[in-house]
């Protein structure tokens, strides 16, 4: 668990320091200033990979910084193909050209955890509502679904990195757990809250004193 730690540690220092240098078309973004959310958000997703998923995606991140890349930069522009076109076309020479089997494995990636996304709001709606919309149909300019903005962060991980991240969806899938459920299992119980349903119930409004 030690290990597991460092090396989540490691990659939100990293991703941190390559958030703040984004730079946004509008200006600096609030997010790029706000490292308890980001810490909060980024500390549940790390936490339902598995060990060689993290350790391989640490390894991306390093490689990129050798080469003088910015992951999160590149991530944000990728997701602009489909909610910002104009913009992206004058960017898109900038970024690297991903492989067939790199579109391949972000494109199945992202339909497992539509689904898982779907599953968790037929259960959860109003934590649900307080996201993303799911699928890309709800990408509107210069606003990216849940299905859009995972894409754009899948395309900057290595192609090794893909693979073992679609092992372990398949493995997931096979167990019946929800990978999406659980990062939200992990984010409400850092936010105070006892369970997805005691989260769901004080966001409703209702059991406000549970």
């Amino acid at each position: 668990m030690e290990r597991r730690e460092e090396t989540i540690g490691t990659i939100l220092s990293i991703e941190w320091e390559m958030m703040d240098k984004v730079q946004n078309c509008g200006g600096r973004a609030h997010c790029q200033d706000d490292w308890e959310t980001f810490r909060l958000m980024r500390t549940s997703q790390m936490h339902a990979w598995n060990q060689p998923m993290l350790d391989s995606y640490l390894d991306d991140l390093r490689s990129a910084q050798t080469e003088g890349r910015n992951l999160l930069c590149e991530k944000y522009a990728y997701m602009m193909e489909r909610t910002s076109p104009a913009e992206y076309a004058a960017l898109r020479g900038f970024l690297p050209v991903p492989s067939l089997e790199k579109e391949w494995l972000a494109d199945w990636i992202c339909r497992e955890h539509v689904l898982w996304q779907e599953e968790l709001a037929a259960q959860y709606p109003v934590l649900a509502s307080r996201g993303r919309g799911i699928s890309r149909s709800a990408d509107r300019q210069n606003a990216a679904s849940f299905e859009t903005y995972l894409w754009g962060e899948l395309l900057t991980y290595s192609v090794e990195t893909l693979r073992l991240y679609a092992a372990y969806v398949e493995k997931l899938r096979k167990a019946g757990r929800n990978m999406n459920r659980m990062i939200l299992e992990d984010t409400v119980d850092r936010c105070g809250y006892p369970s997805l349903e005691a989260a769901e119930r004080r966001l409703s409004g209702a059991g406000l004193g549970a």
